[in-house]
This record gives structure tokens, sequence and C-alpha cells, in this order.
């Protein structure tokens, strides 16, 4: 028999329906690969005793279609039974009253609720090195970083911790760290998934998603969550339009990422997709003017009304001033000053009329071109060294780090449509590449039937070396 720890949750779900393994056995394997691996850091909290408690628990139920799997969740989801931090010092003793609608979903049929995984602080980043709990590593290298804010959950199930885990994404927060680890992830349509319950940044822009081995996986969470039809209906490549938005998406690209995607892009012609070449001109330019005036000015609102929901002792304010990580107490505390602060106006700009005028650009790309998708490179680069946090070197240059891993991610998540990154090889030196594809709004069971052909066309992924793995 396979390793247990290999197993998609597809797979994990059909050995223990056929009783070939229980759902505490395969807690078991997935907690002891957990300790083979702590060294990654993926996990803040982790209680391996309630872990089987409730796996025991799960096969004596009546099960679900997610009956006794081990699910970890990023640590801004609220968990009624173990803290959420938010990966903040501010937020060490908070311990919600009930759990996020999202994580309740996946109680509800049957999952186990493993941890809670780490992430960037507050979720604003995309290195995962977080100063109050330590970095998030990559499986691949762990001097390296798992991308971010999800970075722990990319770290979980590329290592083989968990088939599957939630993160969230603003940005590029779970697509970006699924690249840099080998593995799928999928953001949603922006309302798709409940958004209660999470330690927000933008109303506008949040939302969670899951991280997985496979399309499969990502498609059926996506039906846990989302309420949608289990089956996915049979896409050819053959003749399927999808569109490569060469300006922008592949300029400046680090050249083991443009390798590795003209691979990709010749393994889908080969397969008999029509690849449509067709940029995308206003697209980065109306992302550039809307996308942080509204994160930015979304941030004090909704943390602000997520402390006062919750009934905590402090503001905004006191959460900025008690972060850890150099990067995110600049960014929040400038918000507290008139240099800093987002005018209302500029952000009522941004998001009444930059930001509709984006969603119609979209809109018209795959209209006008006839495409089913846009595919192109999840970031330009693979994984930076852990402590690059401002600046990383890029052909030669140094660049700043967040807008550059966030490039091409960014623009698709303010204009609220579905994305999904699927691991496309690796580069020389064993670094995980993602390409990702965004389909038209409210797409996404259509865009994930087209990822799981393409997923069947780009090479498969290998584990990566245990000997980086171990303490």
């Amino acid at each position: 028999m396979s390793i247990p720890t290999d197993w998609t949750a597809a797979q994990a779900l059909r050995e223990i329906g056929a009783g070939r393994i229980s759902p505490r056995e395969y807690a078991e394997a997935l907690l002891a690969q957990c300790q083979a691996a702590a060294r990654l850091n993926a996990f803040i909290h982790l209680d391996p005793d309630r872990v089987l408690e409730d796996a025991g628990r799960a096969a004596r139920g009546s099960g679900g279609r997610l009956r006794g799997l081990p699910v970890p969740v990023k640590d801004n989801f609220d968990t009624a039974d173990m803290p959420t931090t938010g990966g903040t010092p501010g937020l060490c003793d908070h311990r919600p009253a009930r759990n996020a609608p999202v994580v309740q979903r996946l109680i509800d049929d049957g999952a186990v609720v493993m941890g809670k995984l780490n992430m960037h602080e507050l979720a604003y980043g995309i290195t995962s090195n977080n100063s109050a709990f330590g970095p998030a590593r990559n499986p691949y290298d762990p001097d390296r970083i798992p991308g971010g804010s999800s970075g722990g959950s990319g770290a979980a199930v590329g290592a083989r911790m968990a088939p599957v885990a939630m993160g969230s994404d603003t940005g590029g927060s779970v697509r970006i760290p699924a690249a840099l680890c080998g593995v799928a992830g999928l953001r949603p349509t922006t309302g798709r998934y409940s958004q209660a319950g999470i330690v927000p940044i933008s109303n506008t822009r949040d939302t969670a998603g899951p991280l997985a081995r496979s399309v499969e996986d990502l498609a059926l969470f996506d039906s846990v969550i989302a309420g949608a039809a289990d089956d996915l209906p049979a896409v050819s490549l053959k003749g399927a339009r999808i569109g490569v938005p060469r300006g922008h998406y592949y300029e400046n690209l680090h050249p083991e990422t443009a390798r590795v995607a003209e691979a990709a892009l010749a393994a889908l012609a080969a397969a008999g997709a029509v690849l449509v070449e067709a940029d995308m001109p206003d697209v980065p330019r109306l992302d550039e003017a809307a996308g942080f005036p509204i994160a930015l000015y979304e941030t004090v609102v909704e943390l602000n009304r997520y402390l006062a929901e919750h009934g905590l002792p402090l503001d905004f304010a006191a959460l900025a001033n008690a972060a850890a990580s150099p990067d995110v107490a600049g960014l929040l505390q400038s918000l507290l000053t008139g240099d800093g602060a987002i005018p209302e106006a500029v952000y009522r700009e941004a998001l009444d009329v930059t930001r509709p005028a984006l969603q119609a650009a979209y809109a018209d790309y795959f209209a006008s071109n006839e495409v089913l998708a846009a595919i192109f490179p999840t970031a330009p680069l693979p994984a930076a060294p852990i402590g690059h946090d401002e600046t990383v070197e890029l052909n030669g240059e140094q660049v700043p780090t967040f807008p550059t891993f966030i490039r091409n991610s960014a623009p698709s998540s303010l204009a609220g449509i579905p994305g999904v990154t699927l691991p496309a090889g690796l580069s020389a030196d064993g670094l995980p590449i993602g390409m990702e594809l965004d389909g038209p709004a409210g797409s996404d069971r259509a865009l994930l039937a087209l990822c799981a052909t393409v997923e069947a066309v780009l090479p498969e992924t290998p584990a990566p070396p245990a000997a980086r793995l171990l303490n």
C-alpha cells in the first residue's frame, strides 16, 4: 500500500471509506510527519491528543464527505476550541466563541480541525517571516520562504503534513504559497465563501481558499464550503481557448520561471489547446491605482469591526502598536498618522470608479478574446531566502519583495474573479514554480474543471526531499 502521507484528500477518504485505514490511523501518520518536519514551523497551534480524539470520534460518527479527514486552518480563522492569534501578539489570548462559518462547514461534513497554521503577521505580507512565532519555512528548501501570507498552509500541504489546508487570500496569499511549495491553490470568486469569523484585511478583497495537492481536492473543498455540486464536467483541451497575456505577466521573469512557463504553454499547445496571445493593457494600471487604497483604508475599518464584534479589549491602534514583525508594524502604524492614512475620497474613487473599471476590463478580455481563462506564472520568481523582507534579487537587481511577488496575482484579487495555481515544475535548484489560471467572475466550477485537465498535462511535482524536512 502507498504511504498515507502521500495521499491526496480524495485518496485518503476512499481508503477510510473502504475500511482499509481508520481515521485515527490516518491522523497518526500525518501527526508523525508533522513531528518529522517540525523544523518548517508550519503550525502555531497543534494538539496531537486532541486531533486523535477528534479522529476517533469521527470514526464513530455518521460520516460526511470529509469523514475523519484532518484539515489544518490558517491562524486567522476563528476556532472555538483553540486560540485564533492572527499571527500577532495582540491576539495571543484570543479565544473566539464560535467557529468561522467556513470552518464549521468543514466540521459539519466530517473534517477534523487539525490545528492552526503559521502565517505572515495579520496576513500583511508574502514571506511568512513572522517575528512573533518564528518564520514558516519552505519544504523544498527550509532556508527559503514558503510564500504568504498563508505560508504555514503551503508548507504543511507541500511537506505532506496534511492533504489539504485552508488559507486566506487578499492579493495572492493562497496562490503564492501554493506555487512556492509545489501544490495547488484556489482563490474563489469573492463572496463565494463566507468571510465572517476570519481576521480581516479588506472586505472587498478578502476570501478564504483551500490549498491541496490535486484539483480534485480543491473541487471537493469548494463543493463543501460553497454548497456546490460535487462533480466537475469533463473538459477537453482540444480547441480550448486560453489567453496568454504576455505584457506585464511575463515581463522580467526569473529565467527558471520563464523556462517552466514556456514548457507549460508548450504542453498545453501539444494537447490541443488554442493559446490566444492577448494582453490586458488596462488591468495593471487600474490595479495599481485602486489596490492599495482599498486595502489600506478597509484594514482600519475592518479590524476595528472584528475586534469590537469579538468584545476584545483593544482597537486597531493597540493591535498595530503591538505588532512584532517590523514590516507589518511599520505599515499598520503608518495608517494611524495623517501622512499614512488613506483619505475617504481616495478610497471612494478607488472603490466606486476604478475597481468597476478593472472588473469591466477583465470581463471584456474574456469575452472579446473568447477565452475560458488566462494563464501566466503565479509569481515572477521562485522562493526567496528567508530574511529578504524588504528587497529581493531578480535578474541582477534588488526589487521590492512584496509588490514583486504579488505582481501577477494582485489584479484578479481586486477584481474578485477566481484563480487557480497549479504546480508546473521545479527550478534547476529544486524550487517549485506555479502557473495560475484566472477565469471570469462566477466561473469557479468551470475553471476547476479546466484546471483538472490542465493539471494532467503538466509534469508531476515530486515530494520535497526527506533530508530537507528532518530536524
